[in-house]
C-alpha cells in the first residue's frame, strides 16, 4: 500500500481541464510530488468546496495550510521551487514580458472565444464558426510566432508554451478534422510535438475520480 507523507501538498484536478493540465505539467516538471485528487466536476467533493468557494480546479492545498486556487499562482509557486530549464525566462526580461502578455491574451479573449466555440449551443447569438474565426485570430498570431522560432516567445520552451498549449489543444479538439487540415501548420506541428513529449503523456494518464477515504494517489 502506498502511503502519503503528511507533508505532501494536495492537488484537486480534472484531467481534461486546460487550467489543471498546465498546473500538472509544471508540478511534474518541477519534480514536486503531490497527492492528486481527480475531481468529477458534476460531483465536486465537499473537501474541495471547503478550500475554495469557487469550486473550480486546480486547487493546491499546501502543507502550511495556505491554498492556491489559480493555475498561474500554482505554476509560479512550483517554478519558484525548481526551474531547471528556466521556463520563467529569468535574465531575459524582454522575453519574460512577452510571455506574460501572451498568457494574458490566451486566458482572456482567446479563452472567451474558445468557450463559445466549444459550447456554441449555449451562445446562440452566433453560429460556432463565428466563434471559431474569432479564436482563429489568436491561432494566426501563434502561427506567425512559430514561423520565427520553434517556441512561442523564443528559441526555448517556456512558461508561455506550457500555459497556452492546453487551450490550443482544446480548440483543436472541437473540430479535429478542420484544425489538423487547416493552414496553421506551425501551430499544428508545435501542438503535436508538445503533446507527444513524455511529460505531457504522463500528466494525461487517466485517473479514477477521488472520494473521501480513498487510498492516496501520489503524482
Amino acid at each position: 500500500m502506498t502511503e502519503t507523507a503528511p507533508s505532501l501538498p494536495v492537488l484537486y484536478s480534472f484531467r481534461r481541464c486546460p487550467y489543471a493540465m498546465r498546473t500538472r505539467l509544471t508540478l511534474k516538471y518541477s519534480q514536486i510530488s503531490v497527492e492528486l485528487r481527480e475531481v468529477k466536476l458534476s460531483q465536486k467533493p465537499n473537501d474541495l468546496l471547503a478550500l475554495s468557494a469557487k469550486g473550480t480546479v486546480p486547487v493546491l492545498a499546501l502543507t502550511d495550510g495556505s491554498v492556491l486556487d489559480e493555475s498561474l499562482d500554482i505554476i509560479q509557486w512550483a517554478l519558484s521551487k525548481r526551474d531547471l530549464d528556466n521556463w520563467k525566462l529569468a535574465g531575459q526580461p524582454r522575453f519574460c514580458k512577452d510571455a506574460i502578455e501572451l498568457i494574458t491574451q490566451n486566458d482572456g479573449k482567446f479563452k472567451n472565444n474558445l468557450d463559445r466555440y466549444k459550447y456554441a449551443d449555449r451562445y446562440p447569438d452566433y453560429p460556432a464558426i463565428y466563434y471559431r474565426q474569432a479564436g482563429e485570430r489568436f491561432i494566426q498570431e501563434l502561427d506567425h510566432r512559430l514561423s520565427i522560432h520553434p517556441y512561442l516567445v523564443c528559441e526555448q520552451l517556456s512558461i508561455a508554451d506550457i500555459a497556452v498549449l492546453p487551450f490550443v489543444r482544446q480548440f483543436a479538439h472541437v473540430d479535429r478534422n478542420w484544425f489538423f487540415n487547416s493552414e496553421h501548420k506551425n501551430v499544428i506541428n508545435w501542438t503535436l510535438k508538445l503533446m507527444e513529449t513524455p511529460l505531457f503523456q504522463f500528466i494525461m494518464k487517466k485517473q479514477k475520480p477521488w472520494n473521501s477515504g480513498d487510498e492516496p494517489t501520489v503524482f
